[in-house]
């Protein structure tokens, strides 16, 4: 009975953190991943602009990620991710009023501070907490496979708010005014939302570890910071999960565009191309969870190659048949498999901070040194993106192949990164 009140706590704790971590980029990403033609069409936007304001957002979060680490060793988890939370929601009521090109590019930076600067360490270490060693594969599967099921669950219902704002049966809208009446809907949904998850996280997210004992937050001597992070700044198994990180999430930005593919691509309407990104995000939480069991048994860092080197495979025959009229049912059949790929790779590469043996203390600098790299597709990505899909006839084949390159390069690092680790276990049997 006191194994099962154990579990319930640890599942009910895991579920605020899943839904805390899912509602903190609604607003900033929801809206315009889920809904992106009408959220172009309703603030007046071409794509290399988009590019542009999350270029923007990118930049003040790459900036917020290694002193958002620091504070995470420091300084508990709920308090940290409520207030983010609470603060993204005020921005919410700013989107409201329409803002200009000028007013949302200062939106998104504001975003960039308050969904990174404390909470995303913060939410990593939680995590991390809430596992022991052999089930840190679980544990972040179920944090990543919970947020996708959780942001599939609310754009259903977003998708029946925008649909609300149309009564044009192909499902497009016939000018930015009414783009924005339905878009105005979403905003009030996702904003209070938020709010009611900074509420949440504030009064039953635990800060005790997974053997019951609470964890030290207290700030640390400043010798005790220094030396800390001085040497997981120097630990080359941190660098190498950077770059796992900015590959698998170059790949979860390529998502975005999808809903723009099939509209533009194969004449979808803007709500059937909703519907598709939607339908296709319900395999996140499979995805994750597959994965991550399957990374306990067989090990994170040999499941993350073999994902990168098929997708970079997939990413590559998607954009050769963007040059001739392949038939739709492959080609969707190809998108939906990069869907699953990305979603296991999401659901396990943090996981891969435990299998390199990094101290729990060091947790939130070793999580913010990998995010500051592994995030910065949030500079770079749209715009160059942005500009593909721009440029004309052939901008999906370039983009496709783009992101298949990326792909590749992320299977060399995750290879590396798990000879390493062989070669570190190695050296410990002999010295035990």
């Amino acid at each position: 009975m006191v194994r099962e009140g154990k579990m319930t706590s640890v599942m009910g704790h895991m579920l605020i953190i899943i839904l805390a971590g899912e509602l903190i980029f609604a607003l900033p990403f929801h809206l315009a991943r889920f809904f992106r033609p009408t959220f172009l069409q309703a603030f007046g936007l071409t794509n290399t602009q988009l590019g542009d304001i999350f270029a923007v957002y990118g930049v003040v979060a790459m900036l917020s990620y290694f002193p958002g680490g620091i504070i995470a060793d420091k300084y508990p988890p709920n308090r940290l991710m409520s207030f983010s939370l609470l603060a993204t929601a005020l921005g919410g009521l700013y989107l409201l009023s329409g803002p200009s090109h000028f007013g949302l590019t200062l939106l998104f930076a504001y975003w960039g501070a308050t969904t990174v600067l404390v909470f995303w360490a913060a939410m990593i270490k939680a995590t991390r907490l809430s596992a022991p060693s052999h089930r840190q594969g679980f544990a972040f599967g179920l944090l990543d496979g919970g947020r996708g099921l959780a942001a599939s669950l609310f754009a259903s219902v977003g998708i029946l708010l925008l649909s609300f704002g149309t009564f044009n049966p192909q499902g497009d809208f016939s000018d930015a005014g009414e783009a924005f009446d339905a878009m105005r809907l979403l905003i009030i949904y996702y904003t209070v939302l938020t709010a009611l998850a900074a509420g949440l996280t504030w009064f039953f997210v635990s800060v005790q570890t997974e053997s019951g004992a609470k964890d030290d937050f207290q700030p640390q001597g400043q010798h005790s910071s220094a030396s800390s992070l001085g040497s997981t700044l120097i630990n080359p198994l941190v660098w190498l999960q950077g770059g796992i990180v900015i590959c698998a999430y170059c790949g979860y930005k390529a998502l975005d565009n999808y809903s723009l593919f099939v509209v533009q691509h194969y004449g979808w309407s803007q709500v059937e191309g909703a519907q598709f990104i939607t339908f296709s995000s319900y395999m996140r939480p499979v995805a994750a969870l597959v994965a991550g069991i399957l990374a306990d048994r067989l090990r994170t860092s040999k499941m993350t190659y073999f994902l990168f080197a098929a997708l970079g495979l997939a990413f590559a025959g998607i954009a050769w048949m963007t040059h001739f009229d392949a038939a739709i049912t492959l080609v969707l059949a190809m998108l939906l498999f990069t869907f699953f790929a990305i979603f296991a790779l999401r659901g396990i590469y943090f996981a891969l901070v435990d299998e390199s043996q990094i101290r729990m203390g060091a947790t939130g600098t070793a999580v913010g040194i990998i995010s500051v790299l592994g995030f910065t597709p949030d500079i770079f990505f749209a715009s160059i993106s942005g500009r593909m899909l721009d440029a004309g006839q052939d901008g999906f084949g370039y983009y496709f192949l783009f992101v298949a390159g990326i792909m590749f390069v992320g299977c060399l690092c995750a290879l590396v990164l798990a000879l390493k680790v062989n070669k570190m276990r190695k050296f410990q049997a002999v010295s035990a």
